[in-house]
């Protein structure tokens, strides 16, 4: 049975740090590519930053220079490092994971709010 979960979600002020965790079981993770996606509230779910399974990154334009992620393969784990949030980053932030034949899982998401 496949598993996403998340953690490291709360609320922090502006120009504060988070760290999201995504812990993967179930799925050959080191074959996976992995992102972060978010939803805020009356919003589509957008892409937040991914990664290959070899490591390559990409990320939304909204969060360059602010967020990092990154993935440990002997943990099967994904993590989002976001630094300097802002307001409009609030939004439930989603794990994803994607095999090598395009197959997706979805992680349930955690609560992220970014306000003084």
């Amino acid at each position: 049975q496949v598993r996403l979960a998340e953690s490291g979600g709360g609320l922090v002020q502006p120009g504060g740090s988070l760290r999201l965790s995504c812990a993967a079981s179930g799925i050959i993770f080191r074959l996976n590519a992995m992102g972060w996606y978010r939803q805020a509230p009356g919003k589509q779910r957008e892409v937040v930053a991914t990664i290959t399974s070899s490591g390559s990154t990409n990320y939304a334009d909204s969060v360059k220079g602010r967020f990092t992620i990154s993935r440990d393969n002997a943990k099967n784990t994904v993590y989002l490092q976001m630094n300097s949030l802002k307001p409009e980053d609030t939004a439930v932030y989603y794990c994803n994971s994607r095999s090598i034949t395009n197959y997706e899982n979805w992680g349930q998401g955690t609560q992220v709010t970014v306000s003084s």
